[in-house]
């Protein structure tokens, strides 16, 4: 179990207070959110989330396997059948020209630390798993799908930012976010657990039919 140490609190607290100052300046910077995360880290909230994930036997069990697949190779990737996960990966992150490891990397010491870590090499999966998008409403709708999904803390912060931003600076988008954030959510709460697949194993399957079998429905 995560332990609170006092001088442990504090130092959460600056993480987040940084995190946050710094997302307000400049919301695209990724820094920022990891800073916040790394804050949350060792939190009641953090903790409850670990338990609530480790509730699913096929999640748990690759959690306590520490499962960690090798780094993809996006040249390979590129060579698999078009309608494939791996293709569809790669392709991806190579037009946007996005790097597989783009994440904070974190020392894996704990359910907690590698449920982040995983969750970080795994969230451009996640979107293509889903259907969400990487504009805003599309982060949102795959936030709010991972909150259902996991009740990670900084589902829940990203959401509340991405709302109270909205609100201040864009109010006629909530009736485009609203909608996704709820679709989001419960896609979440009928799909099966995403945190407990092993897509690197099957980088061949196609999309689809990862899709049909883990029940994400539009």
């Amino acid at each position: 179990m995560l332990l609170a140490h006092p001088l442990a609190t504090s130092r959460n607290a600056l993480n987040i207070g940084k995190g946050v100052f710094s997302l307000l300046r400049n919301p695209s910077n990724t820094e920022s959110v990891y800073d916040i995360e790394d804050g949350l880290y060792g939190t009641q909230a953090m903790q409850l989330a670990v338990d609530f994930i480790n509730t699913d036997v096929s999640t748990a069990e690759l959690v306590q396997d520490r499962y960690i697949a090798p780094s993809p190779d996006l040249e390979t990737l590129l060579q698999y059948p078009q309608d494939s996960l791996g293709y569809c990966y790669a392709s991806t992150l190579t037009d946007a020209g996005f790097d597989p490891e783009f994440y904070r990397a974190i020392a894996v010491q704990d359910d907690a630390s590698y449920i982040l870590l995983r969750l970080r090499q795994t969230h451009d999966i996640w979107h293509l798993i889903t259907g969400f998008g990487t504009d805003v409403a599309g982060e949102l709708g795959l936030k709010a799908f991972e909150l259902a999904q996991t009740r990670r803390p900084m589902a829940l912060v990203l959401l509340t930012f991405g709302l109270l931003k909205a609100l201040l600076k864009t109010p006629d988008s909530l009736a485009t976010l609203l909608p996704t954030i709820s679709q989001g959510y419960q896609r979440g709460l009928r799909a099966q657990p995403l945190l407990s697949q092993k897509w690197e194993e099957q980088w061949e399957k196609p999309l689809q039919q990862w899709q049909q079998e883990l029940g994400i429905t539009s």
